[in-house]
């Protein structure tokens, strides 16, 4: 029996430490950066992991087209408002929401889900808070490493994401 326990303490410790070496492993390649902005009204702030572009063809193919991405890496993007507002046009009370699109060539659907913490795709549509259609524009230079920023507006931010040769721009008021 003692010799059970001591198989099954062993490893649980290398389940544990190779879960947390992978975490941060990762994260070593797609560092984690936190953006904030302010608006008339309140605050927005966002963190997520910026993954490289790596000679690699990134949207359609890494990042497939038509399907839920974390919009990241590592554990799913996260923003939030510190007040109400409008997020690409729809209203938006304060909170923390994750945030996940759906790629595709010419549009993508942006995604505000009433949970955080989830690591990978662990994506629950039961909980979305907001789902709209953005047009997607094309970059003129590639853009070798996931980028989001929030650039001042005269009204409030605009939102700022790309990768690849792709632009997304996301008014916040």
């Amino acid at each position: 029996m003692k010799k059970i326990l001591n198989i099954l303490f062993i490893a649980v410790g290398v389940l544990v430490i190779t879960l947390f070496a992978i975490r941060y492993w990762t994260k070593s390649h797609s560092p984690f950066e936190k953006i904030k902005g302010d608006t008339k009204k309140g605050k927005v702030e966002i963190g997520y992991c910026r993954p490289l572009k790596k000679d690699r063809k990134i949207f359609g193919s890494v990042v497939p087209y038509e399907t839920v991405w974390r919009t990241g890496a590592n554990e799913a993007t996260t923003i939030e408002f510190t007040s109400f507002g409008t997020f690409g046009g729809r209203k938006v009370k304060a909170g923390k929401y994750s945030l996940w699109t759906i790629p595709s060539p010419n549009y993508w659907t942006v995604i505000l889900n009433n949970e955080t913490g989830q690591w990978g795709t662990n994506y629950d549509e039961k909980a979305d808070y907001l789902r709209f259609k953005v047009k997607a524009e094309t970059s003129d230079k590639p853009i070798e490493q996931l980028t989001i920023k929030l650039e001042k507006e005269e009204n409030g931010l605009n939102f700022y994401l790309g990768w690849e040769n792709t632009v997304l721009n996301i008014p916040i008021r």
